[in-house]
Parts: C-alpha cells; sequence; structure tokens
C-alpha cells in the first residue's frame, strides 16, 4: 500500500522505480542523407520527457530498421542519441569516430545494398540533471556519407524481397 506523505506526492518513489515512459513509434518510411564525418539526426525517431526530478536517470532505447546505401554503410558507421543537441556517446577518442553503437547489423551478402535489411538496437543512460523539457534524437555518423533508408530496403520495390519494418526511441525516467 502506498504510503501517504503530507505536503508531497501521495506516492513514494523508490529508487529505481520506474517513474514514466514516452516513446515514438515510427512506422512510415523516409531517407536521411548524411555528408561524411557528419552527426546526422533521424528527425522521425525523437522523443520528448520532462523529468519530474532533476536527480532522475533517463534510460534511452532505440530500435532502428532500414538499410544503408552503399555496402560500407554497415562497417563504416556509428550510431548515438543527442539530447537536445547534446551528443551522448563515449568521449571522443582522437580522430576516432565514437558513439554508442558501431555499425549495423548486416543481414545479407556485403555487396547488396539494395534489398536487404539492416538494423540498429542500443541503449544509452543519461543524466540530465533537468526538471525541463528534454528533446532526444537516434542520430548517426558515417564515414563516407551514405543514405540511411529508415524502415525500408534503399531499393523499395514492390515485391516481397524488398521488406519494411518499424522502428522506435523511448525514454524511460527512473527514480534516482
Amino acid at each position: 500500500m502506498p504510503r501517504l506523505i503530507s505536503g508531497a506526492s501521495a506516492l513514494t518513489r523508490t529508487t529505481g522505480s520506474i517513474l514514466q515512459v514516452k516513446y515514438t513509434q515510427f512506422t512510415g518510411t523516409n531517407q536521411v542523407t548524411s555528408s561524411a564525418y557528419a552527426s546526422t539526426a533521424v528527425t522521425d525517431l525523437t522523443v520528448n520527457i520532462t523529468p519530474t526530478t532533476a536527480n532522475s536517470i533517463i534510460k534511452i532505447q532505440a530500435m532502428v530498421n532500414g538499410e544503408w546505401s552503399t555496402a560500407s554503410g554497415a562497417t563504416e558507421s556509428t550510431w548515438f542519441f543527442l539530447r537536445d543537441t547534446t551528443k551522448l556517446s563515449i568521449a571522443a577518442a582522437s580522430n576516432r569516430s565514437v558513439g554508442i553503437l558501431m555499425g549495423t547489423s548486416i543481414t545479407y551478402y556485403l555487396e547488396d545494398h539494395d534489398s536487404s535489411p539492416e538494423h540498429a538496437s542500443y541503449s544509452y543512460f543519461d543524466s540530465p540533471n533537468s526538471t525541463s523539457q528534454i528533446t532526444y534524437k537516434v542520430a548517426f555518423n558515417n564515414t563516407y556519407g551514405a543514405t540511411w533508408s529508415l524502415n525500408r530496403t534503399h531499393g523499395d520495390s514492390d515485391s516481397a524481397s524488398y521488406e519494411r519494418g518499424l522502428s522506435y526511441i523511448s525514454a524511460t525516467e527512473i527514480a534516482g
């Protein structure tokens, strides 16, 4: 039974409890083009959350379906999140491309970059120290510049071997 506290919230919040979950599930298709070495946001995969306390932890998760326009896209990319405009990833490492996830899962013969799906699935624990609204976005960097076909294969012909899927981003507030 929840304990009542005078002058405070009706429920006691214990460390580690889930306070709220926000998500965006995108079922459409789109193409996102990047320049070489540029951080590129996937604007269809954005979620807003307003933490209830400043010491909360926000767990961000994403599962992104699609396919790169080039065969090197799967092995020459990093995936990360943006908190508003701040890149969330490991620290810079000299000239290396950094992120949370390196590359995408390849489900095909490497030279087929027209009709074989790929995906990226990753998560991150953020400590934004804020009670203001935060916007999280899925983002990537591709070494050579490429186009990510979101929720579809790059060729996208109308036949069974050109699959489609969905993608999502979620933000879960965890009591700190």
